[in-house]
């Protein structure tokens, strides 16, 4: 069994990981370190907010470590909330916060319903050398309202292309299968078996 060292806080990100991994992986986070760095996230890109934790973590674990910077990208809103998805609606803001702060804007512009996309940037480092970096994107709408009650983050607002039913209703076999996260990961579990 392979160990896979997640460069996140999020458990939620974490168990997504590992369902989509599977059981041949051991998949851990920085909930099992105690002494894991604290890596400020500021880059302009998902791709440089993976690099800088991936890097930065991968210097105190001897291992492979993946990093992953995801978001929600709305057109109409310039592509906001993008990169500060996790912290929209303030540094320690939690998701329904930065929800609520997406709905209040969305509600003030004509639509009910806002292209948009989830996107992904992974990272795998080892001793601090980057060895990989992958991305994933998921097309859909966004709605200024929230339905179900699975996944997290911008999942109850997101609903991808070809379904009715937002990321938060559907199963999650069939939102792990269709994700951002689950296309970076699989171009990122390809390099990884054959490391």
């Amino acid at each position: 069994m392979q160990t896979l060292l997640v460069a996140t806080w999020n458990t939620h990100k974490t168990k997504e990981i590992g369902q989509i991994l599977g059981s041949g992986w051991n998949v851990r986070d920085l909930t099992t370190l105690v002494e894991a760095p604290k890596v400020e996230e500021t880059g302009s890109t998902f791709a440089e907010n993976a690099a800088l934790k991936a890097v930065a973590v991968s210097k105190s674990f001897p291992g492979l470590v993946l990093a992953d910077d995801s978001g929600l990208v709305v057109d109409a809103l310039n592509g906001e909330p993008g990169v500060y998805s996790a912290r929209f609606a303030g540094e320690d803001a939690t998701d329904a916060q930065n929800r609520s702060k997406l709905i209040g804007l969305l509600k003030t512009l004509p639509a009910r319903e806002f292209p948009g996309r989830f996107r992904c940037a992974m990272v795998v480092a080892s001793k601090g050398e980057i060895q990989g970096s992958f991305s994933g994107t998921v097309e859909g709408m966004v709605v200024p309202f929230e339905r179900g009650d699975h996944g997290f983050g911008y999942d109850p607002m997101f609903i991808p292309a070809g379904y009715s039913e937002t990321f938060a209703e559907l199963p999650s076999e069939i939102k792990n299968r269709l994700s951002h996260r689950a296309h970076a990961l699989a171009q990122a579990v390809a390099f990884l078996q054959n490391a």
